[in-house]
């Protein structure tokens, strides 16, 4: 997402090579969605070239490919699986965890499948799993056995929260667009392990999007105080102002607990080319 092109000559200087984008990018957030390799994995050379991009505690959270999700849905992939695991190896200490979704028809029936494939899993990377499916919401006993298979090897459970985005009817095309693709989960906050993650889709409208997170304040801020080290992504359709809106969430943070360490301050605002005129 660091090279989103709304971005460019606004929160990144224009025009910047490919390969200083992602510096750039570290400038204003210290965590990012690795969503690019759920649709193909990329080479190791081309994540060492990340990994060089940022700092040690720079925080890399990449999904696992949809070969490996959901078309093999955890079962026979194990070529697949290898091939990310060697790519994403450059990272180190940058991947904070590996970012398991799994599509909306993966249900309760299917959580063996998924405790079997985490057994599996090299114990060297943190794991956390995103669900979609509507009875691990609405069904305690279905919850309670995905957190138990969760519980054995450690792994998060990553709440996607769209509750604000669905609360009224779009009124963009970005946002006509999500709201056809976005999944409508009730609200979760409960954190399994001291590095919760959480996802939060807004609206086109920025403070609609704060609004939306106003819960979330408690909650980050609660885990804090308890000792975790939470990580939160703020997206909205157009993702126009999320590096913006991401670093107003952690002003928020840190407005209710000060000792929260502050991001670092970006380079100043790309200044456009000179003209005649």
């Amino acid at each position: 997402m660091w090279t989103h092109r709304s971005w460019q000559g606004r929160y990144l200087a224009h025009p910047l090579p490919a390969h200083e984008r992602l510096r750039a990018y570290a400038g204003w957030c210290t965590a990012v969605e690795g969503n690019t390799t759920f649709y193909a994995t990329p080479s190791r050379e081309t994540v060492a070239s990340w990994a060089g991009q940022t700092d040690p505690d720079f925080r890399f959270v990449p999904k696992l490919p949809k070969v490996v999700t959901h078309e093999r849905r955890l079962a026979g992939a194990d070529e697949e699986l290898r091939a990310f695991l060697d790519a994403v190896e450059p990272l180190g200490p940058r991947a904070h965890a590996l970012w398991i979704q799994l599509p909306g028809s993966f249900g309760p029936a299917d959580v063996p499948t998924l405790a079997r494939f985490l057994r599996g899993l090299p114990a060297a990377h943190r794991h956390a799993v995103e669900v979609r499916h509507p009875a691990f919401f609405a069904d305690p006993r279905a919850a309670r056995t995905l957190e138990e298979a969760l519980a054995t090897v450690g792994a998060e459970w990553i709440p996607f929260d769209t509750t604000a985005f669905f609360r009224t009817p779009p009124t963009s095309d970005a946002e006509r667009e999500a709201w056809t693709r976005k999944p409508r989960t009730p609200l979760r906050t409960r954190a399994l392990t001291d590095r919760p993650i959480v996802r939060y889709l807004g609206r086109d409208d920025p403070a609609r999007t704060v609004e939306g997170w106003q819960p979330w304040l408690d909650v980050v801020t609660g885990w804090l105080r308890e000792g975790r080290s939470p990580t939160v992504f703020v997206h909205t359709p157009d993702n126009a102002d999320a590096p913006e809106l991401a670093r107003r969430f952690h002003d928020e943070v840190r407005a209710r607990l000060p000792e929260v360490e502050p991001l670092p301050e970006p380079e100043p605002e790309p200044v456009g080319p000179s003209t005649l005129f």
